[in-house]
């Protein structure tokens, strides 16, 4: 079993749960009478115009798999002024509980405080997830290609789409790069980490982001450390990146985020 199997097996286990406490009419109702999704795509310089700047995906992440517990962050909704305030173009939010310590909660105190959008970041396996998402304030979600059939990506993201949100497809090989074009994926992330290793290696950004069409939103996933990282990253083609750990284990996230803008926009004006 690998680490994505395992991690969904558990997830799986906890949406039952949540299924048992809430309905999917229920979920549905709460979705529809939410506020409009907010436009996470232009947000990430969809329109060509703002391509010149390199987006960030802040995320709010208290663990993971592959580092165990990086902070505890016991008010979430502060840490997301302090990335509204640096400029995040889009706050992530893990909502997985076993292996990220993360909570619909954090997701719901985010959305009370800031107006950017909002990704829900989990393993999205069920519609139910996917109204969920929307009816906690979500305006994008996350969809793995390596965790989906075709059918499911098809599914699930013409349902995002149906509730206003936007969907970022996540990749790690060519092979899921093919299907997420095929899937006709608006925002593509190119995450560098193995799944089944846990593994980084920066250098796969570079061939995969090569092979996503001109049009697409790529972001650039794992493996931010600092500003050169960035640089690197935007110098192959990435028009955002999503980074957690170098956020939330550093004193001044604020700061970071705009060290890391001003990083991937001299890259990108030097690839020009």
């Amino acid at each position: 079993m690998t680490v994505l199997d395992d991690i969904n097996a558990g997830v799986r286990e906890d949406m039952e749960d949540r299924k048992r406490l809430v309905s999917l009419a229920e979920l549905k109702d709460r979705a529809l009478a939410a506020a409009p999704a907010r436009d996470a795509w232009a947000a990430l310089g969809g329109a060509s115009a703002d391509r010149g700047e390199l987006k960030v995906i802040a995320e709010i992440k208290r663990r993971s798999p592959s580092k165990g517990d990086l902070a505890s962050i016991a008010d979430p909704a502060s840490l997301a002024v302090q990335y509204a305030d640096g400029g995040a173009a889009v706050i992530s939010v893990l909502t997985e509980q076993r292996r990220f310590n993360g909570s619909l909660a954090d997701l719901d105190a985010v959305r009370a405080r800031v107006d950017v959008p909002l990704l829900r970041k989990d393993f999205t396996l069920d519609e139910y997830q996917i109204w969920e998402a929307r009816a906690h304030g979500a305006d994008l979600i996350l969809l793995i290609v390596a965790a989906l059939s075709d059918q499911q990506l098809r599914e699930f993201s013409a349902l995002s789409r149906e509730l206003g949100m936007n969907v970022l497809v996540e990749t790690h090989t060519p092979e899921e790069v093919e299907r997420a074009v095929a899937a006709d994926a608006r925002i593509i992330g190119v995450n560098v980490r193995n799944l089944k290793t846990l593994d980084v290696d920066r250098s796969v950004f570079a061939t995969l982001a090569g092979s996503i069409p001109a049009g697409a939103v790529v972001v650039a996933e794992s493996g931010v450390r600092n500003a050169d990282d960035v640089a690197h990253y935007a110098a192959h083609g990435a028009n955002a990146i999503l980074v957690g750990e170098a956020l939330v284990s550093d004193a001044t996230p604020r700061e970071r985020i705009a060290e890391f803008t001003a990083a991937g926009a001299a890259a990108i004006a030097a690839r020009a």
